[in-house]
């Protein structure tokens, strides 16, 4: 999963995901700050990490600095994605799919088997990593974005099982059956 700098040194040897913590709040917000231009505030990601029993946050981690941090909310059987973002300096290497894998382990532990997200529509390199994990358009939010007015685009991954149509019942069947 490494992938060489400039100079052919192994940009990461490994990479640690883990649950974040206050302490690494700093840390966070950098990573949100560096990558979106309309980055979720300390308080409410403080709040989320400390306090919020529905949500849970990783941080990837690596030569013992955090470079990538994700965000999500589990409510009734829905998992809400918050938040995924990595260094410029460690995109492209797996971090992202490896902090989706664990927000999609842990949403399941928590019994969702739905899991929602928004995305920037120009964000192709994150919409063709949630596509690799199953997710699809379902929608799009026209002018969402308040800085450029830049359309969201929603998608989900459904993994409630279908339940089978039993073609040789019909309505009026039902009501000999009583």
């Amino acid at each position: 999963m490494a992938e060489a700098a400039a100079n052919g040194e192994p940009r990461m040897k490994w990479v640690r995901i883990r649950a974040a913590s206050r302490g690494d709040m700093d840390a966070v917000m950098d990573i949100e700050e560096t990558c979106f231009s309309l980055p979720w505030s300390r308080n409410d990601i403080e709040r989320d990490i400390a306090d919020n029993i529905l949500s849970a946050y990783f941080v990837a981690e690596t030569a013992g600095a955090v470079c990538g941090c994700a965000g999500m909310w589990v409510v009734l059987g829905e998992c809400h994605i918050m938040t995924i973002a990595v260094t410029p300096e460690h995109r492209q290497a797996g971090v992202g799919a490896m902090l989706l894998m664990k927000l999609l382990d842990e949403a399941r532990l928590r019994g969702a088997s739905r899991y929602l997200l928004e995305v920037r529509a120009s964000n192709a390199p994150a919409i063709g990593m949630y596509e690799k994990f199953g997710f699809k358009t379902i929608d799009v939010r026209r002018a969402y974005y308040e800085n450029n007015k830049e359309d969201a685009v929603i998608m989900e991954r459904n993994d409630r099982p279908v339940q089978p149509v039993d073609e040789g019942i019909r309505a009026d069947s039902l009501d000999e059956k009583r």
